[in-house]
């Protein structure tokens, strides 16, 4: 009996749980941009220099960082769910008590406070996302990619609209903001299994002796310390009221969700990781160069700031992809390592942005900040055979799990050597997999060759962290499920698991090359479930496949004949979708 077809799910469709955490991440996203507008006024109001207020962001960050390293610990031993709700505990309690001082260095220690629990929340949200999404993990990660968008565009402008109030108010705000989501979380998220090993406390700092994670996390570091400087030290010399700051960085915060979410996939998919690294680096570079220069005139920092969301929208995605390419250690132990790194760059950057400025005058640490960003460029270099090689690196079966760094496949039952090519069928984990595979089979049948079935496993990777979408051994009972009904009816069948990091376009230029590897007969897919906005947003799978393969790519329908598809029609099967 053929699974149950299933039509496009929406992104949106999804169970409280994930609607719980999603408002928790936008109200902690908000926290990148919310005190921006009101840097000035905490200046004056508490009678503090720049380099004073400054700290608040240097205290947060470092404790952020710190308390990376221990998190993944956390985690294991207590649970998501119980870490997730520490997490956002300890953001109500110190927000409030940050909004109740009356003193720069009570704030100060306060967001100190504040970043243990930012650490133990961002930590958790995407992995408890995933697992509790009965909607289809891709369209959870398209949830909480729109709440990061939304967080970052949306916290300046709350941050404005309160901070014209009170410079108290954006604390008040996020702190009863998180309460809900407290509320909510404690509410809606059930209890999650732990993970069957614990993870040591020192693994991320064990991680950092591999090569390729240090390169990246060292050109983090600078990248973080000039984004850091221009986040901190920007609004002095806009000479802005909170209101007007507030609109300025939430110009800025649209910019960076549209090209982390919408544009940085495709230009990776165009011209490579690395590439579109430099180039963006260096763009950055001169925007920070032309802050500097133009420090004493508002409009031209006023429109460099806003231009620079776009490069950072891009840096932000692809830096995180790019740690995962080339980390040869577990996911989540690969984040902490690499946010250890970079929120320590993010936390360094605006103490010593201080310094310099008092001591010198306020274009000195944007000009210090434009040449870290270049500095990135040579650091990224010294890595960068590495992570072209990840990206490039031929596809060829596996007979042994390990973590795959990039899109690699693992044989779960091979086909007899020198045999008629295959028809190869690639399908998901979604709940019409089954009835992919059975008309896939019938194709198979038709043309005499046996069928290869290929299970995609994505690790999902959105701003630094990364969630495994499904585990190994629930891939390999997928896979084997299929085989031994086709085995049941006669039918010659293999699988393989194909783990990609990153995009779903990853993964079909993976396919097709597996694909021209086989020597395959045809390659097999069914209509996507992710929805034309999931599709949209992080990369079509067919898409990929179909520019990229040498060979007849076929849409097998449970309800109608198979069907050829080629890069012009993919527009008519979108559209029918």
């Amino acid at each position: 009996m053929n699974a149950p077809r299933t039509k496009s799910a929406s992104p949106f469709r999804q169970p409280r749980a994930v609607w719980a955490v999603a408002f928790a991440c936008v109200i902690s996203f908000m926290g990148i941009g919310l005190v921006d507008p009101i840097l000035p006024a905490l200046a004056s109001s508490l009678h503090a220099t720049p380099s004073q207020v400054s700290l608040l962001f240097s205290s947060y960050l470092i404790v952020t960082a710190v308390a990376m390293l221990v998190v993944g610990w956390v985690s294991s031993r207590i649970g998501a769910k119980r870490t997730l709700v520490t997490g956002l505990g300890i953001i109500v309690v110190f927000a409030a008590l940050a909004g109740s001082s009356g003193s720069i260095g009570g704030i100060v220690g306060f967001r100190a406070g504040w970043g243990l629990g930012n650490a133990l929340f961002i930590a958790t949200s995407l992995a408890v996302i995933v697992a509790s999404a009965s909607g289809g993990f891709g369209g959870a990660i398209i949830l909480y990619e729109t709440a990061l968008g939304l967080g970052i565009a949306v916290g300046p402008l709350l941050g404005g609209e309160l901070g014209a109030i009170s410079w108290r108010g954006p604390f008040f705000g996020v702190a009863a903001l998180m309460a809900i989501a407290l509320v909510a979380t404690l509410a809606f998220v059930p209890a999650l299994p732990r993970p069957a090993r614990p993870t040591s406390p020192l693994a991320p700092l064990r991680a950092l002796r591999h090569r390729g994670l240090l390169v990246m996390g060292i050109m983090a570091l600078l990248y973080n310390w000039g984004f850091f400087t221009m986040l901190g030290y920007a609004p002095y010399p806009m000479e802005l009221d909170a209101h007007r700051l507030g609109l300025v960085f939430t110009g800025w915060g649209l910019l960076v969700a549209a090209f982390s979410v919408f544009f940085a996939p495709r230009l990776q998919a165009r011209f490579g990781t690395a590439p579109v690294l430099y180039a963006n680096l260096a763009a950055l570079g001169v925007v920070m160069a032309v802050i500097a220069a133009g420090v004493g005139t508002p409009a031209v920092v006023i429109v460099a700031v806003i231009l620079s969301g776009a490069c950072i929208g891009i840096n932000n995605t692809l830096t995180t992809q790019a740690v995962m390419l080339v980390s040869p250690v577990e996911r989540p132990v690969a984040s902490s390592a690499y946010g250890f790194l970079r929120f320590i760059g993010g936390g360094l950057a605006p103490y010593v942005a201080g310094r310099l400025a008092d001591a010198t005058d306020l274009s000195v640490p944007f000009y210090l900040g434009a040449g870290t960003f270049l500095l990135a460029i040579p650091v990224l270099a010294s890595g960068h055979g590495l992570l072209r090689r990840a990206e490039e690196r031929e596809a060829e079966p596996e007979t042994v799990q390990a973590p795959a760094p990039a899109p690699s496949f693992t044989s779960v039952r091979a086909l007899a050597p020198a045999g008629a090519p295959p028809v190869v069928v690639a399908v998901g984990s979604d709940e019409g997999a089954g009835a992919v595979v059975d008309a896939a089979a019938r194709l198979a049948r038709a043309t005499g060759s046996p069928l290869e079935v290929v299970h995609v496993r994505r690790t999902a990777v959105v701003e630094g962290q990364a969630a495994e979408t499904e585990t190994d051994e629930g891939a390999r009972a997928a896979v084997t499920a299929h085989l031994d009904r086709l085995t049941a009816r006669g039918v010659v069948a293999a699988g393989q698991i194909l783990t990609s990091v990153g995009d779903h376009a990853a993964a079909g230029r993976a396919l097709a090359r597996h694909a021209a590897d086989a020597q395959a007969r045809a390659v097999a897919i069914g209509r996507s479930p992710r929805g034309p906005l999931a599709q949209f947003a992080d990369g079509s799978f067919t898409a990929a496949l179909v520019h990229g393969a040498d060979r007849t790519v076929v849409l097998v329908d449970p309800d109608a004949a198979p069907r050829t598809l080629t890069e012009a029609n993919l527009a008519e099967l979108r559209d029918s979708a």
